[in-house]
């Protein structure tokens, strides 16, 4: 295969997935917050959440499988799984390595999530608050990318900026859990609203 062909493969599906992956942060976030809307109802967020999940694992794999295809650079598949050994850039991509480490973890626990303590599943599950950001700072650094151009630059402002509004919403304090669930029993039960009110 075209090794140009394969190098904008590697940074289109790197893109993709910052964006992709952005998306899924921001549904969790929505999700952990129990937050619904009119056109999408709660149900229909995790849903989604779980369909771009997949779907940016997907692009994640394209990028990964492309970026060593390419062999411009000195990268082999033991580089996915094992940090800071690459022959190139062993920071920048043992960065990417971490984040693909995490992704593989949260991937895994959730696909058993019936089968596991609670707990254990949600405290995996956070490490997507580490994943993230370890993937947005790899696509940053990797030397001969194009982390440090414009285009790129905008798209991770945005990427950030949607995350932190995103998680600006979970954390007032109308959103936790509790507070949703009592006001959702308010608006059922008349007699909890009374309650409540105490």
């Amino acid at each position: 295969m075209d090794t140009q062909l394969l190098w904008f493969a590697s940074r289109a599906t790197g893109a993709v997935s910052l964006v992709l992956f952005t998306a899924v942060m921001v549904l969790g976030i929505l999700t952990a917050g129990r937050a619904e809307f009119a056109a999408l109802p709660r149900a229909g967020v995790q849903r989604l959440h779980r369909s771009l999940s997949m779907v940016s694992v997907a692009f994640l794999g394209v990028h990964i499988v492309s970026a060593i295809a390419d062999g411009y650079v000195e990268l082999d598949y033991w580089n996915v799984v094992l940090p800071v050994v690459a022959g190139y850039d062993p920071f920048w991509v043992g960065l990417g390595t971490v984040a693909v480490d995490l992704t593989i973890a949260i991937g895994i626990t959730s696909a058993l999530r019936r089968r596991l303590p609670l707990r254990l599943w949600r405290a995996v599950h956070l490490s997507a608050y580490a994943m993230w950001p370890l993937a947005l700072v790899h696509g940053w650094g990797v030397s001969g990318g194009d982390g440090r151009q414009s285009w790129l630059i905008v798209l991770d402002i945005v990427c950030v900026a949607t995350a932190l509004a995103a998680l600006g919403y979970r954390l007032r304090p109308d959103r936790h859990p509790d507070a949703v669930a009592r006001a959702t029993a308010a608006s059922v039960h008349p007699a909890t609203r009374k309650e409540a009110s105490r």
